[in-house]
């Protein structure tokens, strides 16, 4: 007897709303970030009990999708089923082959991670996300303890990073606690929170002695992938690349684009050296961190003007952005400017833009007017910000949890491009920062490759970011920790690019004089966050 599709798709969606459920009670924080607030004074446990749950979860969804006929189902549920094994697959080996969680506790970032969208979101008076945090916090010190019985394998860089993140926790308590004296809070609630944060500063006291001095002097430094286990994560990607081809790529564009800003380096100055070019374009910024970040304020207005002025893509209607300062307790890994996705079960989804102040003098220049446009583009529009705002409208649950690095930071890298092209911020040092950016991006592929295959150290990988890029080194050296820990990631961004492109002609050559730009950016957007190699369905190229 054949099954309508109906049918089929209805006993799909059932399966996914369990699922997804399954999903959120196994991670609260992940529910808060999604704007559902029902658990918002609940922490996650974090011992290996945690993560052996997690292994489970993901092997029971690979058995229970794979076992469904995707024939059955919908274009749209079929696309859903296999994204969700897909990202079963990768999260599994994650978990049971690299297992980061062995080799640091990651105690601090959890802490904050937990409480960053309850402080910074406005989904509900302040008064109320406060009991929450307190609520939080108050479990926060047993959280602690719990991650030390999985740290088996610790890594000596992460539990450096562990132990900074954990020193710097306190700070970004301090600006919660001054924020609810500042509302007004109730007496009450006020010193609840006082009391859980104080709680929290003594365990986070411990658990820095405990790195220190239990976990340091037994960690090694053995953070790298491996040749083969890099190759495997590229496989369940699904990147249609092998780790030799993507490097190929990353070292032509190296050379092609430190040619092309060559040439605009001539455009600038013809008389001034590369290094004087240089100057001239990071030199050129604000005299202090709040007006730079006003100015990063002022330049994603105007990028979004410019995106629905050149109809290049559709905003949602609910399209909120807000930009602060990058909190304290991630500051050391993140030198310049990162974003959180809107919430999309908030009442008023708001995205959060972050910026990093300089820690010292010199980093103010990684702030000049140039990165700061182009930046503003990467992040917020038609970057990050717009992709996320429209992704989170598609009602698809699995395409929420579809994390697809090499489509979200591809689609913002791509977008650089695009948007000069298109003729926004059309100027030689515009230009200049553009193939600056591309020559870090192609510099992090071949880093990413060559870290992770063991063909190249920490000390020289900072050096060689240093020498191709013109980083400073606080900034250099904050990057090459973040790729220690993401083999596969750091790639995304140039590759993403490459494959979004590629893709990009194929549709134009299929449809020739009907390709509309903005229809093909509104189709990837509107559709959700989901591998590239996925994405081709939705213009039905069968892998053209």
């Amino acid at each position: 007897m054949t099954i309508a599709p109906s049918d089929a798709d209805a006993r799909f969606d059932r399966t996914i709303d369990r699922w997804f459920r399954d999903h959120l009670a196994m991670r609260p924080e992940t529910a808060t970030y999604l704007g559902l607030h029902d658990s918002d004074d609940q922490l996650s446990h974090g011992g290996r009990d945690a993560i052996d749950e997690e292994i489970a979860f993901y092997r029971r969804t690979i058995d229970e999708l794979s076992a469904i006929d995707a024939g059955e189902l919908s274009a749209d549920r079929a696309l859903d089923r296999d994204l969700a094994v897909h990202q079963a697959r990768l999260a599994h080996f994650w978990l049971t082959e690299y297992r980061t969680w062995a080799g640091s506790s990651g105690g601090a970032e959890h802490i904050g991670e937990a409480l960053f969208p309850l402080f910074t979101r406005d989904f509900a008076p302040l008064p109320e996300r406060l009991e929450s945090i307190a609520a939080r916090l108050e479990k926060a010190p047993e959280l602690l303890k719990q991650t030390r019985d999985r740290v088996t394998e610790p890594v000596r860089i992460w539990t450096e990073i562990d132990i900074e993140s954990t020193r710097q926790m306190p700070g970004f308590l301090d600006t919660i606690l001054a924020a609810a004296g500042s509302e007004g809070a109730d007496t009450s609630l006020v010193e609840r929170l006082t009391r859980a944060a104080d709680a929290t500063k003594a365990a986070l006291v411990d658990h820095e002695a405990w790195l220190r001095d239990d976990v340091l002097p037994r960690a090694n430094g053995h953070w790298a992938a491996g040749p083969e286990r890099f190759e495997e994560m590229l496989r369940l990607r699904e990147l249609q690349a092998t780790g030799d081809e993507i490097l190929a790529v990353g070292e032509e564009l190296l050379v092609s684009e430190k040619d092309a800003r060559e040439a605009l380096r001539r455009e600038i100055d013809p008389s001034a050296s590369a290094e004087e070019v240089a100057d001239l374009v990071k030199d050129d910024h604000a005299p202090t961190f709040a007006e730079a970040l006003n100015e990063y304020r002022e330049s994603m207005d105007g990028a979004r003007a410019f995106v629905v002025e050149h109809g290049l893509a559709t905003p949602p209607e609910e399209d909120h952005l807000n930009v602060i300062e990058t909190p304290s307790f991630i500051r050391h890994l993140i030198p310049f400017a990162a974003y959180y996705d809107p919430a999309k079960f908030d009442p008023t989804p708001v995205g959060t833009y972050i910026v990093t102040p300089p820690s010292s003098p010199d980093m103010m220049r990684e702030h000049n007017r140039a990165s700061i446009s182009n930046t503003s583009v990467h992040e917020a529009y038609p970057g990050h910000h717009l992709q996320l705002s429209a992704a989170i409208t598609n009602p698809s649950l699995v395409r929420l949890f579809s994390g697809a690095p090499e489509f979200t930071e591809g689609w913002a890298f791509y977008c650089e491009r695009m948007m000069k092209e298109a003729g926004f911020d059309d100027t030689p040092k515009g230009w200049y920062i553009v193939h600056t950016d591309a020559i870090w991006r192609a510099t992090r592929i071949i880093l990413d490759v060559q870290l992770h295959r063991g063909l190249i150290g920490f000390d020289d990988a900072v050096e060689r970011l240093i020498s191709e890029t013109g980083f400073e080194r606080p900034a250099a050296v904050a990057e090459v920790k973040r790729y220690t820990s993401t083999p596969t990631y750091q790639l995304s961004y140039l590759f993403g690019r490459h494959m979004i492109e590629r893709l990009r002609d194929d549709v134009r050559r299929a449809q020739g004089a009907d390709f509309d730009l903005r229809r093909f950016h509104d189709t990837l957007m509107y559709a959700g966050t989901m591998p590239v190699s996925y994405a081709r369905r939705l213009f039905e190229l069968n892998g053209r």
